[in-house]
């Protein structure tokens, strides 16, 4: 997740499985798929009806349950509490007594008498709290949307499981008016046109219910490109409900960034196709503000701001979705069996964030150097963003017993550390490795060798990776990792910065217009409902030479009204700005009115930053040269 990836057989018997004489569905669960339908055309107030089928049971009590958590994200959904009308029936057609146990599970007793459940599925994305940060509320890239013109199906909103039958296969039917756009990475088995013709129900086919929650949809008004690259088939999905976007204007720059990770990776083909869904927030009251990415093992879900422009819109599908495309590597080709045996309703988490989510992003980061998309001083920038960002959180922290405890506190809050100081631990063991065998291997190469010796069907143990990759590699990552991941003890970025000819040192760095140091140069008054600039704006070279003022109240921005409810909106606006971009803001001052009106330029502060040293050695300089572009 990044917040700011993702042979037909028995197809006869699978279509034709609908007798009313059932074999056990404990018995049989590879003749028997689970029948479970998606009513997209009978969607009342934004809710979806779903109906499941399991089969016969032999035992008399069944569980059944909606996700609690979901792979790929490290929070509470509880998709349960998003489920009403829960009703099952039994073969005469009579209602069932159904107990709902918790937020996401109801046992049926009796349960041989079981013939089908039904409910009804609320949509995520008009109830979210900032975004899905509040409590327990899905983050939008994982949440549902059920509109009448686009439904984003995150199946696991959607589609449970019985507790004896996750590994079952299941066969899924969508019914949604035929004038639906409809892309899913499921295999399509087959599909009907209703008698007046105005619906179309596709059947889908999964074999066992990770499947069903590692596949996303989208239906609706979208429009959709395709694209190979290498031996990858990727299929673009984009919803603008203002048209300020498609999949057409995006293409190009998903083709360049794609192009530029395949040549990175090389030999790394883990997956034929890939699906990127791309939903663009308009910005309503009820429109999701979650703004990243969530990935699935072969596709991922976006959602960013639709009103977003085309240069800071491409930046940010660079940096978020490369991210989710690099785990392609991790976990779909190396990952534990926390991962691989995951427990939706009690889970239990990995040791290795770092290498998850941090190499992840460390790859996302390094590629775009190593390939020629940004200069050298723009990945020294986002280095020490990250190194000032990691700073702000609790750096005395083993980072293995946090990933494990993820979802407890202290360690919960420390999550989105993974993105800063987990993506260094990686650019650490990278330049270990270039260090140690004359800038020949590096982390890539590592994972590619985890990848050989474990793939996508074979986890690692957990407690042995690390002494696993020490063994695989050199003595001098034993005590980075005892000490710096395992252990405690914060790390001295200097120490490798050194080893490569560069220093952290006071200078004019480059920076962002409403973020410096990683934190905002604004604030808030809660009793007034007003947002001012702090006394950093002073440092920030734009603004200064705007002749902003502290304590100024910002009014506008391009035109709308900046208040407490939009901030989140507008300000992402801003954080997108890039160089040219023509701008308008309205201040207010001392109760009069100050009109900024310009293009912006390239934004400076005077701070740290990552720079050559003055006595760089040759070998230090090719040391650097074998990291940036090895």
């Amino acid at each position: 997740m990044n917040t700011r990836i993702f042979g037909a057989f028995l197809i006869g018997a699978l279509l034709t499985s609908c007798s009313s004489t059932k074999n056990s569905a404990n018995d049989l669960a590879i003749s028997n798929p689970i029948e479970s339908a998606i009513h997209l055309d009978k969607v009342s107030d934004d809710k979806a009806p779903v109906e499941i089928n399991p089969g016969r049971f032999t035992t008399e009590t069944v569980t059944y349950r909606l996700p609690k958590v979901i792979q790929g994200t490290y929070a509470v959904s509880s998709f349960g509490r998003y489920i009403d009308d829960f009703k099952a029936f039994d073969y005469e057609g009579n209602e069932m007594p159904a107990t709902k146990i918790d937020d996401n599970s109801w046992t049926i007793n009796n349960a041989k008498k079981l013939d089908k459940i039904t409910y009804l599925v609320n949509d995520t994305y008009d109830i979210e709290i900032n975004g899905g940060i509040g409590k327990d509320v899905p983050f939008s890239p994982g949440g549902t949307n059920i509109e009448p013109e686009n439904y984003v199906l995150n199946l696991h909103g959607f589609i449970g499981y019985f507790d004896s039958l996750k590994n079952n296969q299941y066969k899924l039917d969508v019914t949604g008016s035929a004038d639906y756009i409809r892309t899913s990475a499921l295999q399509n088995v087959s599909s009907k046109v209703s008698e007046d013709g105005k619906t179309i129900t596709t059947s889908y086919f999964a074999n066992r219910y990770f499947e069903i929650t590692d596949n996303p949809m989208m239906f609706g008004n979208l429009d959709v490109e395709e694209f190979q690259v290498g031996n990858i088939k990727i299929v673009l999905s984009v919803y603008s409900p203002n048209n300020v976007h498609s999949a057409k204007s995006l293409k190009e720059t998903f083709f360049k960034m794609m192009q530029a990770q395949k040549t990175y990776m090389g030999d790394i083909d883990s997956t034929p196709r890939y699906d990127i869904y791309v939903y663009l927030s308009e910005g309503k009251e009820d429109s999701p503000k979650g703004f990243g990415a969530l990935e699935h093992h072969t596709s991922t879900v976006v959602v960013m701001p639709e009103a977003a422009p085309a240069d800071a819109m491409a930046q940010s599908m660079i940096d978020i979705v490369s991210h989710e495309f690099f785990h392609i590597v991790t976990p779909l080709s190396v990952h534990s069996e926390d991962v691989h045996y995951f427990d939706y309703n009690n889970p239990t988490f990995s040791k290795h964030l770092w290498m998850y989510e941090g190499v992840t992003e460390y790859f996302a980061t390094l590629f775009q150097v190593n390939q020629g998309l940004v200069e050298e001083s723009e990945f020294y920038n986002k280095i020490m963003g990250k190194i000032q960002a990691a700073a702000k959180m609790n750096d005395a922290m083993s980072f293995t017993i946090m990933s494990e405890n993820v979802l407890k506190q202290p360690y919960k809050d420390q999550y989105l550390n993974v993105y800063q100081k987990g993506a260094l631990i990686g650019m650490c063991v990278d330049i270990l490795m270039r260090e140690s065998s004359d800038g020949n291997r590096g982390i890539l190469s590592l994972m590619k060798e985890l990848s050989n010796k474990y793939g996508k069907n074979k986890p690692f143990e957990d407690d042995k990776l690390i002494d696993e990759i020490v063994e695989m590699t050199y003595p001098s990552l034993r005590d980075f990792f005892d000490n710096h991941v395992i252990g405690d003890i914060p790390i001295n970025y200097n120490d490798f910065f050194n080893k490569v000819g560069l220093e952290i040192g006071e200078g004019k760095v480059e920076t962002n217009y409403i973020l410096m140091d990683g934190a905002p140069i604004i604030s808030g008054d809660g009793q007034k409902g007003t947002i001012f600039f702090t006394e950093k704006v002073l440092e920030n070279s734009f603004w200064a030479e705007q002749g902003v003022k502290p304590n100024d109240v910002i009014k506008k921005i391009d035109g709308s009204d900046l208040t407490l409810a939009n901030a989140n909106e507008l300000l992402q606006q801003v954080f997108l700005w890039q160089p040219g971009k023509e701008v308008e803001v309205v201040l207010e001052r001392d109760g009069e009115e100050v009109l900024i009106k310009t293009t912006t330029t390239k934004t400076y502060t005077n701070g740290k930053g990552i720079m050559e040293k003055a006595d760089a050695t040759d070998s230090q300089k090719a040391l650097r040269e074998a990291w940036l572009r090895g």
